[in-house]
């Protein structure tokens, strides 16, 4: 499946129900993610399980993409003439989304390596 724009995109992440899936995994592994002791990821004083910190990542790696995607549109339509700060933008999604698809893909090979494992 392609995605052709960022509707498409937004009606992709729509579909996926990341928030339903982290919930699934964090119950079948016992809960939340976080070990007693170790640092949380997020706010100090709010411990975030795994699937709360992917989903909230996915969001931004999206937010970023449509405002990228503003700045373009405006800059074809003539509303704004400053190209470096669309180019910034563009960039900046680019750079979000490429290392959103680096960590899928490392969750993924270590949840292939789990699966390897024999109890």
């Amino acid at each position: 499946m392609s995605i052709k724009d960022i509707s498409g995109f937004q009606n992709t992440l729509g579909n996926a129900d990341a928030k339903g899936w982290s919930r699934s995994v964090d119950n079948n592994f016992g809960g939340n993610f976080n070990i007693e002791g170790a640092p949380s990821v997020g706010e100090a004083g709010g411990a975030k399980s795994f699937g709360e910190f992917l989903s909230e990542s996915i969001g931004k790696v999206n937010s970023m993409q449509n405002e990228a995607n503003v700045a373009m549109e405006q800059l074809a339509s003539g509303e704004s003439q400053n190209l470096h700060e669309t180019l910034l933008a563009v960039e900046k999604a680019d750079i979000a989304f490429r290392t959103m698809n680096q960590v899928r893909t490392k969750v993924i090979d270590a949840y292939r390596e789990i699966m390897k494992m024999q109890i």
